[in-house]
């Protein structure tokens, strides 16, 4: 019963049988191996995209830091939502890697910035000359930090908002395929045809071993993007075992199957949960993350048969049995219906 991350579950045996192969003999360093050919042939089929530029880094605060310090100046800011994992979640890194760009947040309804909140926090910025920063690239999460997802035309609105200021847009996509299976539409039309400019494409949370791809529609940042992952010591000298777990991830759909898998458990435990009196959530959850809330009770039944979980909201010492804790919960592609049906009776009892 481990649903405290998806970072937390295992690499898929095919992703581990790659990296075996791949483990035989020699191949060229710093991506010039030729299963790098194929990830890149892939994803640019996969994303409609023939021009892309594509680049493999093993974190996903590489992929999102090192992406944005490459379409942002230092005397910039990035708008973003408050909840976005870039600001919650990454130290600081996208202002260490940009040089000193700040990140500017947009208020949101259920971690999903409006086109109105947006265009207000943009227009609001450049209004103080040499002294205030000037405006910089918009980074949209989907799936969000909270579990909802953005539409395609929620994202298609929030693009055109960027572009109607001239400004560069950003898609941190450690859930991606999770986003995807939810919309049930293609990548293409989830980030390009959108107005999406780059795209942090997660495998690491959705069954690989450590490995995310950094898209850019225009190839004209490429070479930049490659001094700065080398700059920022992201360059891999064995490129070949990020190469190999891509590769195997994007085989025969394998990463659209493991999607299905974690957002199928996540809508199992939901179900589950909304049959319980008391229970309730913070947000509806459309992926394979979310917010509920139940008696502290609950909770400790739960701990004491070792589950693993994030108590969001509360805490799970006090003295008061029905009061209600709130829980962060997302499940991974390993999730057994046995597992979450077991939560599920531990919380009612």
């Amino acid at each position: 019963m481990y649903l405290a991350s998806d970072n937390s579950g295992p690499a898929h045996p095919k992703v581990m049988e790659a990296l075996a192969r791949a483990n035989e003999g020699y191949a060229m360093p710093y991506g010039a191996d030729p299963i790098m050919e194929e990830v890149r042939a892939r994803i640019r089929e996969i994303f409609e995209a023939p021009e892309a530029a594509v680049y493999l880094v093993p974190t996903g605060t590489a992929a999102n830091s090192i992406a944005l310090a490459t379409l942002t100046k230092p005397w910039e800011t990035v708008f973003c939502a408050a909840e976005a994992h870039i600001h919650e979640d990454e130290c600081n890194a996208p202002e260490f890697y940009s040089g000193g760009a700040k990140l500017t947040l947009v208020p949101t309804k259920d971690a999903k910035m409006g086109p109105a909140d947006l265009s207000a926090k943009i227009a609001f910025e450049e209004g103080r000359g040499v002294h205030g920063p000037q405006r910089g690239p918009v980074s949209i999460t989907n799936v969000t930090e909270r579990g909802t997802v953005y539409t395609v035309p929620e994202l298609t609105a929030l693009c055109d908002v960027a572009k109607g200021f001239g400004l560069p847009t950003h898609l941190d996509g450690a859930r991606f395929a999770n986003a995807l299976v939810a919309l049930g539409c293609s990548p293409a039309e989830m980030t390009w045809k959108a107005g999406i400019d780059a795209v942090s494409f997660g495998g690491t949370k959705n069954g690989c071993l450590g490995v995310e791809a950094v898209i850019f529609f225009d190839p004209k940042h490429a070479w930049e993007f490659e001094l700065r992952r080398k700059r920022g010591a992201h360059l891999f000298s064995k490129h070949r075992y990020l190469s190999a777990q891509m590769l195997a991830y994007l085989t025969d759909d394998l990463w659209i199957e493991l999607a299905k898998r974690s957002n199928a458990a996540n809508a199992r435990l939901v179900r589950g949960l909304k049959q319980i009196a008391g229970a309730s959530f913070l947000h509806e959850p459309e992926a394979n993350m979310s917010f509920a809330g139940w008696s502290r009770a609950g909770h400790k039944r739960l701990h004491d048969a070792g589950a693993i979980y994030y108590i969001w909201e509360g805490s799970l010492d006090g003295k008061d049995p029905t009061e209600v804790l709130t829980a962060r919960m997302v499940a991974d592609w390993s999730m057994s219906n046995e597992n979450i049906d077991r939560f599920v009776d531990l919380v009612r009892g």
